[in-house]
C-alpha cells in the first residue's frame, strides 16, 4: 500500500511554492520522493525554499522565476522544467493573491489582478502542461481553492469569485482530460497560518479568533498539513479520483 503513495521518479511544479501553503505542499511532495520545480516571483525566497527542500529531503529542486500573469512566462516555465527534468508529472496551481475591500469600492484593475492571478494563471499553467502530460500517458493537476470556494465572505468578492471558479474549472478539466489519464482535483484549505492570514487579521481584527471559535478542531492549520492531501492527489492512490474538491479545514466546512 505504501508504494501507492511513492513519488520517486516523478516531477512536480508548484507555483508559489516558496512559502506558505505552496511550500507546505512542496515539502510533502518532496518527502514522498518527487523532484520539485518551485515557480515563483521572488528569487531570494525561492532560493531559500529550494535549499531547505534539498537539505531535508535529498531530491532535485529547480528554481524557476516566473510571473504567472504572463502567458509567455508560463510557457517558458513549462519548457524549462521539461528541459531540466525531461518530464512533468504533477502541477500544483497554488499561486495566488488577495486583499480585502468592500465590493462597491473595488476598481476593475483590482478585480482583474485577483482574478488573473488566482484563476487565469491556473488555467494557463494547466493548458501548457497538458500536452506534456498527454504525451507521457497521464498526469496529476492539483488546484488550490479556499473556504471561499464554498462560502461567501464580506470584502472578498473577487477572491471568492476566483476560488469558486477554481473548483468549477478543475471539474471541467477533469471531465475534458479524463480520457488522457489526467486527474484534476482541488484542495480547499481552511484557515492556514500564512502571511495572507496575518495580513487579513490586520485588516479585520478579531478574524482569527472568530475562525477558531467556529472550527471544530479549535485552531488554525499549518502549511505542512496540506502535504498529505497533496501526496494523495499526486500519487497512484488517487488514480480513480478526479473532479473532487477536498476540504482541509479542521472541520470548518462541516460546522453549522
Amino acid at each position: 500500500m505504501l508504494s501507492w503513495f511513492d513519488l520517486h521518479g516523478r516531477v512536480a511544479i508548484v507555483t508559489g511554492g516558496n512559502g506558505g501553503i505552496g511550500k507546505g505542499i512542496a515539502d510533502g511532495l518532496a518527502g514522498a520522493g518527487a523532484d520539485i520545480a518551485i515557480a515563483a516571483r521572488n528569487p531570494e525566497k525561492t532560493s531559500r525554499a529550494a535549499q531547505d527542500i534539498r537539505t531535508r529531503f535529498g531530491v532535485r529542486v529547480l528554481e524557476v522565476s516566473v510571473d504567472v500573469l504572463q502567458e509567455e512566462g508560463i510557457r517558458a516555465m513549462v519548457q524549462r522544467v521539461l528541459d531540466h527534468f525531461g518530464r512533468i508529472d504533477i502541477l500544483v496551481n497554488n499561486a495566488g493573491t488577495n486583499f480585502r475591500k468592500n465590493a462597491q469600492d473595488l476598481t476593475i484593475e483590482e478585480w482583474d489582478e485577483i482574478l488573473n492571478t488566482n484563476l487565469r494563471s491556473a488555467f494557463l499553467c494547466s493548458k501548457h502542461v497538458y500536452p506534456v502530460m498527454k504525451r507521457q500517458g497521464g498526469g496529476k493537476i492539483i488546484c488550490i481553492g479556499s473556504m471561499t470556494s464554498i462560502f461567501g465572505g464580506p470584502r472578498l468578492t473577487p477572491y471568492g469569485a476566483s476560488k469558486g471558479g477554481i473548483v468549477q474549472m478543475a471539474r471541467s478539466l477533469a471531465v475534458s482530460w479524463a480520457e488522457d489519464n489526467i486527474q484534476v482535483n482541488s484542495i480547499l484549505p481552511g484557515y492556514i497560518q500564512t502571511d495572507l492570514i496575518t495580513k487579513a487579521e490586520r485588516q479585520s481584527p478579531g478574524l482569527t479568533q472568530y475562525v477558531i471559535s467556529r472550527t471544530p478542531m479549535r485552531r488554525l492549520g499549518n502549511p505542512a498539513e496540506l502535504g498529505g492531501t497533496a501526496v494523495f492527489l499526486a500519487s497512484r492512490a488517487s488514480d480513480f479520483v478526479t473532479g473532487a474538491a477536498i476540504p482541509v479545514d479542521g472541520g470548518y466546512s462541516a460546522m453549522l
